[in-house]
């Protein structure tokens, strides 16, 4: 009889990836479903990044690699930090895996004991919590609120440390909230950090460059060089150049951490794939671009999907700096009744209903450790976005 274990049992599914595989049954049923659960680019890989992936094939690179990333790759991390972070690391401090996710994971096991405690404001990337979890760590959550654009507060991460603390997750721009810290206010969290020296830092920086409105990016370690001996800088190739399926993440820290990663990862995954770690390395020293211009086009779409929300009856969508999700807030809808009777206790119970009547797949709040509201992303085609959106309205419209 299969037992599953502890550790297990205290973790859930992602729910991000349930609401997709919801939304693909539906559709594979008949049903006409637009899913606005994933948080993949609609964009394809660039030809350069193709091209070298090709070429590495074509020349014999298909054989296991250093574990934790081939040279190749690791400088050309290094001079990405240096030029566009003004972060100096040498490829010994420079860490690969198959994913940002196993990067998160290899820090977690490599550095918790059981009863450690990690801050994770709230709302939080839905894996980032159960990660900890399997590693034996606690997760401490901190809410933000819409009214603080959903980011964290020195006051309240001040309140939140104690001595067992040992990290603290940041991600900017966020997923879900596409909430990005701006310099001053990662300075406000720095300078409760620096109060604390046994509080790490992992900073998850994968949105780094879907930013709009002239924002300006900054990440802690380069605001604060205080904490850069206890900042794990964290990012990857996924979503800037449109490469989710070739699972390549990568960060940057302390080399006694970065060596304790790659154990993890020697007994778990082993080395990447070796044609997608040739492919990144054209992709982050080949032409950039095109990443501009494709964000402008996120920018374009999420003041399309931001504006017909605020439309909605009972919807109140912020207007995020980055990355490409929408949060909006289902509040005005909780207690209403949809057109068979049903009632709209959570925003659970909204998401599940809008996939019913409409279909349409977003992904609930509570998910993210903040209700009520809901997750969409807008990394789809604009007439999509528009069918989507009306349906939505459409909705909202018929609860009473």
């Amino acid at each position: 009889m299969f037992i599953e274990s502890a550790s297990l049992k205290r973790v859930k599914p992602s729910p991000t990836i349930a609401v997709t595989q919801k939304a693909r049954e539906l559709a594979r049923q008949g049903r006409n479903v637009i899913s606005l659960g994933a948080g993949e680019p609609d964009f394809d890989t660039p030809d350069n990044i193709k091209d070298a992936a090709i070429k590495a094939i074509r020349e014999g690179k298909t054989k296991y690699t250093d574990v934790d990333g081939i040279p190749a790759l690791k400088e050309a991390i290094c001079a990405k930090f240096q030029r566009e972070n003004g972060l100096s690391y040498k490829p010994s401090q420079v860490h690969v895996a198959p994913g940002g996710k196993p990067v998160i994971y290899n820090a977690m096991i490599a550095t918790l004991n059981p009863g450690d405690e990690v801050i994770v404001p709230t709302p939080y990337w839905v894996s980032y919590p159960d990660m900890v979890l399997l590693a034996g760590g606690e997760p401490v959550f901190v809410a933000t609120t819409a009214a603080t654009n959903f980011k964290l507060q020195a006051a309240d991460l001040e309140k939140a440390i104690t001595p067992r603390t040992r990290w603290i997750i940041l991600n900017s721009p966020s997923n879900p909230s596409g909430a990005a810290y701006t310099r001053a206010e990662l300075k406000a969290v720095a300078d409760v950090l620096m109060r604390h020296p046994q509080v790490w830092v992992l900073t998850d920086d994968m949105y780094e460059h879907l930013i709009y409105d002239d924002f300006q990016f900054s990440t802690i370690a380069e605001v604060e060089p205080g904490l850069y001996d206890r900042t794990l800088t964290m990012n990857g190739v996924s979503k800037a150049y449109a490469m989710t399926g070739w699972r390549i993440g990568y960060a940057a820290g302390p080399e006694p951490l970065i060596k304790a990663m790659a154990k993890v990862e020697s007994q778990s995954t082993s080395n990447p794939t070796s044609i997608s770690q040739w492919a990144a390395v054209e992709a982050l020293n080949g032409p950039q671009d095109f990443i501009k211009e494709r964000a402008r086009v996120f920018q374009a779409r999420r003041d399309l999907v931001v504006s017909m929300l605020n439309q909605a009856k009972g919807l109140k969508c912020p207007t995020p700096e980055g990355a490409f999700y929408v949060y909006p807030s289902c509040e005005g809808l909780i207690g209403k009744k949809t057109p068979g009777g049903k009632v709209i206790a959570t925003d659970e119970d909204f998401a599940a209903e809008l996939l019913e009547a409409e279909g349409v797949a977003v992904v609930h709040g509570e998910a993210f450790g903040l209700s009520p509201f809901f997750r969409i992303s807008y990394a789809t085609a604009t007439e999509v976005l528009e069918d989507a959106c009306g349906r939505i309205q459409r909705f909202c419209a018929s609860l009473t």
